[in-house]
């Protein structure tokens, strides 16, 4: 497992702990992938190295989302994918939340 990462709990949390995008889901995705993009590079890593997303939704009526942040983010093949709907996340706010895995070169 030493050229594996493992991200989980990633969402729509900025840098000071505050919720980005309230209601907006769209914003929400782009700040859980900042997130993720800012931990993978401070290990030598990338969006691009991502293999594996799980995505949880408070609400599958975004699930459209869900396929325009794979044309925004990930070049074909796109990164396997499992989208789960859940009832709440850790905060009432928050309406995303990946993990994903990728590798190290």
């Amino acid at each position: 497992m030493g050229n594996l990462i493992f991200l989980s709990g990633q969402a729509a949390i900025d840098q000071i702990g505050g919720v980005v995008g309230p209601g907006d889901i769209d914003a929400q995705i782009d700040q859980a992938m900042a997130n993720i993009e800012r931990a993978l590079n401070a290990v030598g890593s990338g969006v691009d190295r991502i293999f594996k997303i799980t995505v949880y939704l408070t609400d599958m009526n975004n699930f459209e989302s869900v396929i325009k942040m794979r044309e925004r983010y990930f070049d074909k093949p796109w990164p396997a994918d499992t989208t789960v709907g859940v009832s709440a996340l850790a905060l009432p706010e928050l309406m995303v939340e990946l993990d994903v895995i990728a590798t190290r070169p």
